[in-house]
């Protein structure tokens, strides 16, 4: 009998056209779905349907960042990761170095590099912070 029942349901359901397509979809924002974004460059046209109903989004940004990475997903801090290999290369150059500027405690004046590495250090730290500042400038309204 149940089962009967729930055959008459399912067919009056499908019927009545509530099954098939009767209730409409919501929109992305009410369906908590981000809306979709293209990127587009220099003079492009945002593209729409053949009547110009459709909206699309589009972000333009210029012409000569096409080929590149997108900005988003640079890492413009440079970290052991990411450091390129000309670097990594030249800092095992200085390995077991001794002497005048070197920062090592063999050899005559081999403090003195110490001194200097310091000073590259904090010059490279303040930098940083400088272009932290910016950035979080930058991201304020």
């Amino acid at each position: 009998m149940a089962n009967l029942t729930t055959k008459t349901v399912l067919a009056a359901t499908l019927l009545t056209g509530i099954g098939i397509g009767g209730i409409a979809p919501a929109p992305l924002a009410a369906q908590n779905v981000p809306v979709p974004t293209l990127v587009i460059y220099g003079t492009q046209k945002c593209p729409t349907d053949a009547d110009g109903n459709e909206i699309v989004v589009c972000v333009r940004r210029k012409p000569g960042e096409q080929f590149r990475i997108p900005k988003e997903l640079r890492e413009l801090k440079v970290t052991p990761e990411n450091e390129s290999w000309a670097a990594k290369a030249a800092a095992n150059d200085r390995v077991g170095a001794s002497g005048i500027g070197s920062c090592s405690t063999v050899g005559a004046g081999g403090a003195s590099g110490c001194f200097a590495q310091a000073g590259q250090r904090y010059k490279r730290e303040k930098q940083e912070a400088k272009a932290d500042q910016r950035a979080i400038e930058a991201s304020l309204p």
